[in-house]
């Protein structure tokens, strides 16, 4: 047992005070083990906040159900049970070691057990250890602090074993060691590099969150990084990894090929959505497949093609429709800055019309700054979107169509593709203020119909 460093004293006080401390004590009260486990012990440690806080005990689940109101079994089997207090889900699961791993991710059958065997069951010695809150010190069976203050993850026990039994656990490797800046300890990156090829073993939901969480954290691009390193992005991302020693042209793009471009948005990026962080990976991703040379190299259409190819990388790690949607408008539309500060008025105003456009505007300042760094068109852009917003406020930037459908029906046209092409052309000439009254709009809308 060991006691936390000074740095750590405020967020254990809130955590004297959290919901899980009150449910360790009511664990206690009825004489239970109960102990804080995992991430939240080693983000105390390191003097961060916990995002959760989970509890191991000694307590059955069907003991922890009894004690405890608002419960869920959603792991029963395993010994885990969700306590729902304050409004917060906690997760309480029995103390165990697992027998044998079917499908590489889930354990056949579990004994329960106690702390120091449930602490050897886990996958990294910084995530296994425990700590009691009551008394403020920390049980750790497997080294966790040691490695904690080297800086260093490693695989508790028998690297090949614990990658064997879960192979999520490699991504989970390279997202603490991306996050933390730590190294993985030589051991367990060899193991991770054997058994890489195996990843795919994992559902695609699982692998997207945690690749979601990798390029969302801290140190994005070490993360990508490795990836590459330890043989996982080549099965996971093929279509990324290809991205490597495709050269650019270096009046463009001096800091080299579209794999360092790339690392080098990610790099630059401040807490991004998932969306963002994805558009930002998949951007240039149509390149490989359309580069040639023609008096300098080019990647002719590579934005139609990269969006198609997003989109298939995105059905197949599962994300939703809606951020399908969301990340292959980000990449299709992300060259369009280029012609900005030569169109329309009404053309720009549809632009910066698009959904999401903070996204597309946050993406083409990190391109700019990975590539020549010449903000100026980004700052074009940004300047008329403040003013056509303020005009929104007043009710200027976007009028109501002075024709609608209705119109042209009662003009004695028959609905069909043409209204489409009619209504936007009537509004562009609205927009570009060629139009005020709707009676200009409804002789331009004869004349388009060809009824003049």
């Amino acid at each position: 047992m060991s006691r936390f460093p000074q740095k750590s004293v405020r967020f254990i006080i809130e955590g004297m005070k959290s919901a899980a401390t009150q449910i360790v004590r009511t664990l206690r009260r009825n004489g239970y083990e109960a102990l804080l486990v995992g991430g939240c012990v080693r983000d105390l440690l390191l003097g961060l906040r916990p995002k959760d806080w989970d509890i191991a005990t000694n307590a059955r689940p069907e003991e922890i159900m009894r004690l405890f109101q608002k419960t869920v079994p959603v792991g029963a089997q395993f010994g885990v049970v969700i306590v729902r207090k304050r409004g917060k889900n906690f997760e309480v699961a029995t103390f165990r070691r697992d027998l044998g791993y079917d499908d590489g991710r889930h354990p056949a059958a579990v004994q329960f057990s106690d702390a120091a065997h449930d602490a050897r069951r886990r996958d990294f010695t910084i995530n296994g250890m425990f700590f009691d809150p009551l008394k403020s010190k920390v049980l750790d069976f497997v080294g966790g602090r040691r490695d904690l203050k080297a800086g260093l993850i490693r695989a508790i026990g028998n690297p090949g074993a614990r990658i064997q039994e879960d192979k999520l656990r490699m991504l989970r490797a390279a997202r603490f060691s991306a996050r933390f800046n730590y190294p993985i300890e030589p051991k367990t990156r060899s193991a991770i590099q054997k058994y890489a090829g195996q990843i795919l073993e994992v559902s695609r939901e699982r692998i997207r969150e945690e690749m979601v969480m990798i390029f969302t954290q801290k140190n994005p691009d070490r993360g990508l990084e490795l990836l590459d390193e330890l043989g996982l992005l080549k099965v996971i991302l093929p279509e990324v990894a290809r991205m490597k020693a495709v050269p650019q042209p270096p009046q463009f793009h001096p800091e080299g090929d579209v794999f360092t471009h790339t690392r080098l948005m990610l790099k630059m990026m401040k807490n991004p959505s998932p969306e963002l962080a994805f558009a930002v990976l998949l951007h240039d991703i149509g390149k490989p497949p359309t580069f040639r040379i023609a008096e300098r190299i080019r990647f002719d259409g590579h934005t139609i093609a990269g969006a198609e190819i997003a989109r298939r990388i995105l059905r197949r790690l599962r994300f939703s429709n809606r951020q399908i949607q969301a990340i292959t408008a980000l990449v299709k539309e992300h060259l369009r800055f280029i012609d900005a500060p030569r169109m329309k008025e009404s053309t720009l105003k549809r632009f910066v019309r698009l959904e999401n456009f903070d996204w597309h505007l946050e993406l083409h300042r990190l391109d700019c700054l990975a590539s020549h760094a010449d903000l100026s068109t980004y700052r074009y852009v940004k300047k008329r979107l403040e003013q056509f917003r303020a005009e929104e406020k007043s009710h200027q930037a976007r009028p109501r169509r002075l024709v609608t459908g209705d119109d042209l029906i009662e003009l004695g046209l028959t609905p069909g593709p043409i209204f489409r092409t009619i209504l936007d052309k009537v509004e562009d000439a609205q927009l570009d203020g060629k139009i005020q009254t709707r009676e200009e709009a409804l002789e331009l809308a004869k004349k388009l119909a060809g009824m003049r």
